[in-house]
């Protein structure tokens, strides 16, 4: 192992992420009755231009109206992009008026470590400026070819501050690189294979490596919940903690499928025991089920039981 490691200091259960549109709220209250870990309430691309001032007014009022820590939700807010006029004024009016009941904010299309920067600059001034308590973390969607250029970068710099997850914007990653689909999320069927694997992987490698939350994005089809079991399983395999949902449909199915099966779980912790036991015979490895276990298997156990307990807590609260 090397000496240089990069922990994750916050830990949050992020199985799935139900956007809600901030123009919508009628939907703000079944998203608080969703069964959803997380909520990202948008004020970005899911809002019309001229909708923007008034959805913000809606997100600030659902978020201090609305009991969101009584229903076990984190509350995230997607903001509009640097490149937008509506940026600064969102972060600004965010932080002022309901700053103390933010749990993250998520920046769109981040190209460079700069954006992150940028925003998280704001936030400490705003945080001090308002005498908040509480620290409001920050997350990055990668969803363009720019941003998964530097993706090692954003991670690297942004561990260092607030930043807290990566999320992999897949539509707008497709625009980009100019992927001829129009799916969002899905498979291609011209591409032999999962043509999002690669950028999926990297991103989750970068998480990985700095002690960031890697997070899957959306998938377009609410009418195909295989479809999307099957997406939320590839992204999982390759070390996700969860996906996006785009309708309240969708957030069983993420937790269904980033929730430890319990036979998994128990497994894992036989594991557990059997090297422990091995240990105070002075082995290094053991044999259970027919198969070795040794250090590797220790440690990948031990992210079984780690999950499972999280999820455990946050149920019971």
């Amino acid at each position: 192992m090397s000496h240089t490691l990069y922990e994750n200091d916050i830990q949050r259960v992020q199985r799935c992420e139900l956007a809600v549109p901030g123009s919508s709220p009628e939907m703000f209250e079944k998203a608080l009755k969703s069964g959803v870990d997380f909520v990202f309430l948008d004020l970005e691309d899911a809002v019309a231009p001229d909708d923007k001032i008034q959805a913000r007014k809606n997100v600030i009022q659902a978020i201090n109206d609305l009991d969101w820590k009584g229903n076990g939700i984190t509350v995230s807010v997607r903001i509009n992009g640097l490149d937008t006029q509506f940026m600064v004024r969102d972060v600004v009016d965010l932080v002022e008026q309901a700053g103390h009941k933010i749990d993250t904010l998520l920046i769109p299309k981040a190209g460079v470590y700069s954006d992150i920067y940028m925003v998280e600059a704001m936030v400490n001034q705003l945080e001090m400026q308002q005498g908040l308590t509480n620290r409001i973390g920050l997350e990055a969607l990668i969803e363009t070819a720019l941003g998964m250029a530097n993706v090692e970068d954003i991670a690297r710099n942004g561990a260092l501050g607030r930043l807290e997850a990566l999320h992999f914007g897949v539509a707008d990653y497709a625009a980009s690189n100019r992927a001829r689909t129009t799916n969002i999320g899905g498979l291609n069927p011209d591409y032999p294979g999962d043509q999002w694997h690669a950028a999926i992987s990297r991103m989750t490698v970068a998480c990985r490596a700095f002690g960031l939350r890697p997070i899957d994005g959306p998938f377009g089809d609410i009418k195909d919940p295989e479809g999307y079991k099957l997406a939320a399983k590839r992204a999982a395999a390759l070390g996700c903690e969860g996906k996006w949902a785009i309708h309240p449909s969708q957030v069983a199915l993420a937790n269904e499928v980033f929730s430890p099966p319990s036979a998994e779980v128990e497994k894992a912790k036989r594991i557990l025991v059997a090297l422990k036991e091995a240990a105070a015979q002075g082995k290094g490895a053991a044999a259970l089920d027919g198969r070795l276990i040794d250090a590797a298997s220790e440690r990948m156990a031990n992210n079984v039981v780690k999950v499972a307990e999280a999820i455990a807590a946050k149920n019971s609260r």
